[in-house]
């Protein structure tokens, strides 16, 4: 379950600090979100997609490479001094380099949840309008329990769902097209 806190003033990153280690925060417009660490299953999927692009998308093997794709970055925007994507992803040519010691301050260009029956409402309900607002050009959200890939590009600073896709089906979602991806792998 997500936890919002509101301390009567923005959080911080020093609210963060506070925090349990088995706990997950985010600031999202001066409100602290809290939520267990993801579970196995959740960590699973996570891994099998940085499998599945990091190769082609960041390395270049066998795709086009040209992409930064990380696992729960830790992103500093104004306002949001930590917000946490499942996956996120940044072309090269917005972000040349990684920073060697401090956060991502950039907007990424895709964005991927994985919902889960404890996260699912967050992801879709505050994170969602917050990618928005901040230009995320693409969010994925993977299912675990429909087990579906839904695919949306921002267009006029609002989401338009270009696919929704499932169980075994064999797919080039954009902006990673140059690639198939096997969905059935994903759910094990």
């Amino acid at each position: 379950m997500v936890a919002k806190s509101t301390p009567g003033r923005p959080a911080t990153r020093a609210d963060l600090d506070a925090l349990p280690s088995n706990v997950k925060g985010e600031i999202i417009n001066g409100v602290l979100y809290t939520q267990p660490r993801p579970r196995a299953r959740h960590m699973d999927v996570e891994d099998l997609l940085i499998d599945d692009l990091k190769s082609p998308y960041q390395r270049g093997r066998g795709g086009p490479g040209g992409w930064w794709i990380l696992s729960e970055p830790g992103i500093e925007l104004p306002g949001s001094p930590e917000v946490s994507p499942d996956l996120a992803g940044w072309r090269r040519t917005r972000l040349p380099s990684l920073p060697k010691d401090g956060p991502i301050t950039l907007v990424p260009d895709w964005a991927c949840e994985i919902l889960s029956p404890t996260t699912r409402g967050y992801d879709q309900r505050t994170k969602r309008p917050f990618y928005a607002e901040i230009g995320v050009s693409f969010l994925w959200y993977v299912d675990l329990d429909a087990h579906t890939l839904t695919v949306s590009k921002l267009e006029a600073q609002r989401w338009t769902e270009l696919a929704v896709y499932g169980e075994d089906d064999r797919v080039r979602a954009p902006p990673f097209e140059e690639v198939e991806l096997s969905l059935a792998e994903w759910w094990g």
